[in-house]
């Protein structure tokens, strides 16, 4: 494969890794909005089986060439980062107390 492919199937590999860690984020930010209780196993199981499907994803990806381990760390690093966001905007600060 010449270099100028090889480039443009790794720009494409991680473009659409990216689309996809995405997809996850929007997954789980509406069913923040939409949770009776935060700590909601349905949303744990969702949560664990789309990370485990992206990561599977990016192993592939590594393996097959089209990416380096350095990328796929920092998509699924970038994704965790905007998830505890995420979190951290609907479940209230373990400091809060009712009164």
């Amino acid at each position: 494969m010449t270099m100028p492919a090889q480039t443009d199937l790794t720009q494409r590999a991680e473009q659409l890794l990216r689309e996809d860690a995405k997809k996850i984020e929007q997954l789980i930010a509406v069913q923040l909005e939409n949770l009776t209780a935060p700590k909601c196993p349905l949303y744990e199981e969702v949560l664990d089986t789309q990370m485990f499907g992206l990561s599977r994803e990016i192993d592939f990806a590594v393996r097959a060439g089209l990416i380096d381990r350095a990328q796929g760390r920092e998509i699924i690093s970038d994704l965790e980062r905007k998830l505890a966001d995420l979190y951290s905007q609907v479940l209230p600060s373990p400091n809060w107390k009712q009164g």
